[in-house]
């Protein structure tokens, strides 16, 4: 991408690709970023291998005041026309100058020039100010979601009383009435008609690239069928789907390193579906030595009240997704 010269309200501001010099400073400002809900920025962490990746399907952007760096942002692109805006910060020095419009701008154009017809990205719920900057600068609301985490389990057992373990919170076990299969196509059938996918637009976890959001494919699950694990919940009708992204190793609250499985959806239609799902995840998670397990759900009432009735361990707030058409910037 070229280098674009922009004005904000007080400084001239250089739009270019990221450089290694740029750490300090970007670090600096991003590091306390959530200092608040006393949680630690991962940009930071993640900074040198941004610039290690930029290329034709990943580029990273700064905001260049001369003396300071007003702020920072990464573009991927997930398909030939799917890209994902990440990594928003902006300079506490800079804010209210116009330096996040920049930004997307600068990736918008860029995007567009890979194939890209749209551009989403992710923001907390709480997060307001992440929510304003994305809908001022073009970004329409497209869906939200939560997180479960049920525990990892060996060897779930076929459960002759399912109703009796749901209420009671029982470990996860496949109900009698139930089988789960590891075939991509029954899962897919399952996704394509299913209330998860309505509710987030054809949306999942993405195999490439973590908290990602891209479309789901019958070519994904296959795909994670080689590479990962597909779960297809049937009965005398397939009744839920999920697959595994990755796992990825996280450093908890007292510094021990933790091993996550992640699972790009989980859909199922009923409570015993449910239950036998999350019995395969459990179980998966625990043939991989994950210590912890986080799987998409749809923010809907009855996806989240099942997984609390489940007891699945379900996060405190959802996350939101929002898209931005760049067919205004393919010509």
């Amino acid at each position: 991408m070229d280098v674009n010269s922009v004005s904000s309200v007080n400084h001239q501001l250089t739009i270019r690709p990221v450089r290694a010099d740029d750490y300090e400073q970007v670090a600096a400002f991003t590091r306390n970023t959530w200092e608040e809900r006393d949680s630690s920025d991962y940009i930071p962490h993640v900074f040198h291998d941004w610039i290690a990746d930029d290329g034709d399907q990943k580029r990273t952007v700064v905001a260049d005041a001369g003396e300071e760096i007003a702020g920072i942002c990464q573009a991927v692109m997930l398909s030939s026309h799917e890209a994902w805006a990440q990594g928003m910060r902006v300079n506490p020095a800079f804010r209210g100058e116009g330096v996040s419009s920049a930004l997307n701008e600068a990736l918008f154009v860029w995007a567009s020039e890979q194939g890209a017809t749209v551009c989403r990205n992710m923001v907390f719920s709480w997060n307001a100010a992440g929510l304003g900057g994305s809908r001022s600068v073009g970004f329409e609301p497209i869906t939200e979601f939560r997180w479960a985490h049920p525990t990892p389990e060996q060897d779930p057992d076929q459960d002759p009383e399912p109703e009796a373990s749901t209420v009671t919170g029982a470990p996860f076990a496949i109900s009698s009435e139930l089988r789960v299969e590891s075939d991509p196509a029954v899962a897919w059938s399952y996704w394509t008609d299913s209330a998860a996918r309505e509710h987030l637009g054809g949306l999942a976890l993405d195999l490439d690239e973590s908290w990602a959001l891209s479309e789901l494919t019958r070519a994904n699950l296959s795909r994670a069928a080689d590479e990962t694990s597909v779960f297809a919940v049937v009965g005398d009708e397939v009744r839920g789907m999920a697959y595994r992204t990755r796992t990825y190793e996280r450093e908890n609250d007292d510094g021990k390193t933790e091993l996550f499985a992640e699972y790009g959806v989980g859909a199922w239609d009923d409570l015993a579906a449910a239950r036998s799902l999350f019995a395969a995840i459990s179980a998966d998670a625990a043939d991989v030595q994950a210590d912890r397990t986080r799987v998409l759900i749809p923010e809907t009432v009855q996806y989240v009240s099942d997984a609390a009735w489940l007891r699945a361990g379900i996060s405190d707030e959802p996350d939101f997704v929002l898209g931005a058409d760049l067919s205004a910037h393919r010509f």
